[in-house]
């Protein structure tokens, strides 16, 4: 996949409404090469949130996570495709029946505006300990792995994986899967609520397709520099790898 710094970087729309949203994601628009929809912004305002922001030019982005029966993913996935958007997220954990329904469904979107799945793997505020807890007794790293073959021989299109992830599903899947990476933190910055974490730098390093970024842009005294200093750091690994 051949992507500039700018398509490489998503910003994460952590936001209640579209009041919120909108003036910043508009700030931002020509900065960021996708705009990411979360659970709590589109339950809020639905498909407007989408309609909405398809008019500023990112690729969209709605991370929905969805997880139940094949059936009732399937009907979801066609309905999201309806709504246009470029990337939607499931978990990967679903189990490969619902993997190849979904995966299915979206083939059904149209081909002018395909859209790709991404398996959502563990989930960055996870860590040993906590995946310990919910019964997986091999730590994140090997249910990384497992969950990550399954989602992409499954027929998805990429997967959503920490940074200290991607370079072994580099390695394993090759170069054609998306790999999306959370948990994105310039050196220096907080981190939040999320516990796998790391630099754009090393992101891109190890082989992150897209890197999602949010409070390091959304909190700084200048958002519009904030992500013009990640696209830098990104453009500079990019060439540190050529």
């Amino acid at each position: 996949m051949s992507l500039s710094a700018i398509d490489r970087l998503c910003f994460a729309l952590d936001y209640p409404d579209l009041d919120s949203a909108l003036p910043i994601a508009r700030r931002l628009a020509a900065e960021v090469g996708v705009l990411k929809i979360g659970l709590e912004l589109f339950l809020r305002e639905g498909p407007r949130a989408v309609a909405e922001l398809a008019r500023l030019g990112p690729r969209l982005f709605l991370d929905l996570k969805l997880h139940d029966i094949p059936a009732t993913v399937a009907g979801a996935v066609r309905s999201v495709g309806a709504l246009g958007v470029d990337f939607l997220t499931v978990h990967a954990g679903g189990g490969k029946a619902m993997l190849e329904a979904a995966a299915h469904a979206a083939s059904e979107v149209s081909a002018s505006r395909p859209l790709t799945l991404l398996g959502v793997t563990v989930l960055t505020s996870m860590d040993d300990a906590e995946l310990h807890g919910v019964g997986v007794g091999d730590g994140a790293a090997s249910q990384v792995a497992r969950l990550g073959r399954l989602a992409i021989d499954s027929g998805l299109g990429g997967l959503v994986c920490s940074v200290e992830e991607v370079a072994a599903l580099r390695g394993a899947l090759g170069a054609a899967p998306v790999l999306v990476t959370p948990g994105v933190r310039p050196a220096g910055a907080a981190v939040g609520d999320q516990r796998r974490v790391g630099t754009p730098a090393t992101a891109i390093e190890s082989g992150s397709s897209i890197l999602v970024v949010g409070r390091p842009i959304r909190q700084a005294p200048d958002p519009v520099a904030a992500a013009r200093a990640i696209r830098v750091e990104i453009g500079e690994a990019l060439g540190s790898r050529s």
